[in-house]
């Protein structure tokens, strides 16, 4: 996994980089000191997993995660506990406190290859049409073809179908992945919604199944050219 460092201490850069070095999975794209090289960076090359300090000048780690389109997985590594509920809203890997042992840092590493080999898996094998929500203690068989959108509640989702919705406890990111991308499309941090099942788009909103649903605006411009994708 390429990795990017982005701490503005830099012997907190030094040590992340000395743990990365010791596992064979991993390499060091590059180390930023703030969220403006960051963002340079993730132009030009391809970033798999992301070490990000919250404390930083002009923009924090949380503004950055904020700003950031389609965001690879993340490590926080911070010296301050107070922002572990907020970050995980962005569906962080994991929270690492300062100071960081080694033994904890590979921990977290590992959820992150882990997530990367199974989410690698689902796309290869997903030629199923339907999905299974775990609803009440029973599994519920669902065909994506009868999904409308899907509505974040932090570690719950509302996900609707044409006259019923089942909650089920996830997180939109693991759910957007399980998901078969040419069909469905991230439009909000909140929402994610069928592309057959969209009846217009008007100004920052989506009409679905009678419902409007809010565009945000770090999603617009990535819909708008899948919209014209599709026509095309």
């Amino acid at each position: 996994m390429k990795c990017l460092i982005v701490d503005d201490e830099p012997l907190a850069q030094e040590l992340i980089e000395s743990y990365i070095t010791r596992i064979p999975n991993l390499e060091v794209v590059k180390k930023c000191s703030d969220a403006i090289q960051a963002f340079e960076v993730m132009k030009k090359e391809k970033i798999d997993l992301i070490f990000l300090d919250i404390q930083m000048p002009v923009i924090d780690g949380l503004g950055f995660l904020k700003s950031v389109k389609n965001i690879p997985a993340v490590i926080i590594t911070t010296a301050f506990p107070q922002h572990a509920l907020e970050s995980y809203d962005f569906d962080v890997t994991d929270y690492l406190l300062k100071p960081i042992s080694f033994e904890r840092f590979l921990k977290a590493v590992n959820k992150a290859l882990d997530q990367k080999k199974n989410s690698s898996s689902n796309a290869a094998e997903q030629k199923t049409d339907f999905i299974f929500l775990k609803v009440d203690g029973k599994l519920v068989k669902v065909n994506f073809s009868e999904i409308m959108y899907v509505e974040g509640m932090k570690d719950y989702l509302k996900v609707f179908l044409k006259d019923k919705f089942y909650v089920v406890h996830q997180t939109m990111k693991r759910f957007e992945e399980s998901l078969p991308h040419q069909q469905f499309v991230r439009v909000h941090k909140s929402y994610i919604v069928s592309l057959p099942a969209v009846k217009t788009i008007i100004g920052n909103y989506i009409e679905v199944n009678d419902q409007h649903i809010p565009i945000g605006a770090n999603y617009k411009d990535e819909l708008i050219q899948l919209v014209f994708k599709l026509n095309d």
